[in-house]
C-alpha cells in the first residue's frame, strides 16, 4: 500500500491473504505507536525502497497527483508487480473540479481518462478498467468552486464531520456503486483504475476471476 499513512488499510487486505506491508514518505504519520510500523517504510516510493521481491497487489490510492514525476513512480509500481499482479490506483478528477482543498493537499494535477491513460502509457502500464466514481460529489466541488471564486475567503483545512454525516455519505456511496457501477457515468470528482503489466493477465481474464 503506497502512501499507506499508518497503515488504515491493512486489516481490510490481510483478509485477502498473504502478507501486507506499506510505504509512506510523511514519518508523521508513521508514529512510534502506529501497531503495524514494523511493516511501513517510511520514505519516498522511489529505488530506494529495494523491497528485494514483487507483489500480487499495490495500492496507489490518491497518490500519484502529489508527485512531481508521476509516470516514474507508476513505472516503479509496474516493474513492482508479478506478471499477474494487479496495480490499483485512485486519483482526483478534472481539473475545472479544482478548490482549496487541492492546494492545501498540494496536489499537481486532477486526472481525466486521457491524461491518466498517456501518463499509464510512458509508465508501461496495462489499463483494465478506468471510471470515474463519486458522482455525487461534483455538484457539490462545482458549489464550492464557485463560492471560492466569489468569495475570496481564506481556506482552512476540513474537519472530521460529525458520526452520522460520515454514515451518511458513505451510504450514498455504497448506493451509488450499486446503482451506477456499469453506467459508466462520464463524470465524478474520482478516477478508478485498474490494471497490471503489459503483456501480463487482465484482471478480467485471470484464470479463475
Amino acid at each position: 500500500d503506497v502512501g499507506c499513512g499508518g497503515g488504515w488499510f491493512f486489516d481490510r487486505l490481510s483478509d485477502l491473504g498473504g502478507q501486507v506491508e506499506g510505504v509512506e514518505p510523511e514519518r508523521a504519520l508513521v508514529s512510534g505507536d502506529v501497531l503495524l510500523r514494523h511493516k511501513i517504510h517510511v520514505g519516498p516510493f522511489d529505488r530506494s525502497f529495494q523491497p528485494g521481491k514483487q507483489y500480487s497487489l499495490i495500492l496507489m490510492l490518491d497518490v500519484l497527483e502529489h508527485l512531481d514525476d508521476a509516470p516514474a513512480a507508476l513505472a516503479y509500481a509496474v516493474e513492482l508487480l508479478e506478471p499477474e499482479g494487479v496495480l490499483m490506483i485512485t486519483v482526483p478528477a478534472f481539473r475545472w473540479l479544482w478548490t482549496s482543498h487541492d492546494d492545501m493537499n498540494h496536489h499537481r494535477t486532477r486526472y481525466t481518462k486521457q491524461t491518466f491513460a498517456r501518463v499509464a502509457d510512458l509508465a508501461g502500464m496495462r489499463i483494465d478498467t478506468c471510471r470515474y466514481f463519486f458522482h455525487w460529489l461534483v455538484p457539490l466541488k462545482l458549489a464550492v468552486r464557485a463560492k471560492e471564486c466569489v468569495l475570496a475567503t481564506q481556506p482552512t483545512p476540513p474537519t472530521v464531520p460529525p458520526r452520522l454525516v460520515n454514515q451518511f455519505c458513505y451510504g450514498l456511496s455504497r448506493l451509488e456503486q450499486f446503482l451506477c457501477a456499469r453506467l459508466r457515468i462520464p463524470l465524478g470528482s474520482s478516477l478508478l483504475i485498474i490494471g497490471g503489466r503489459r503483456g501480463g493477465w487482465s484482471s478480467s481474464a485471470r484464470p479463475g476471476s
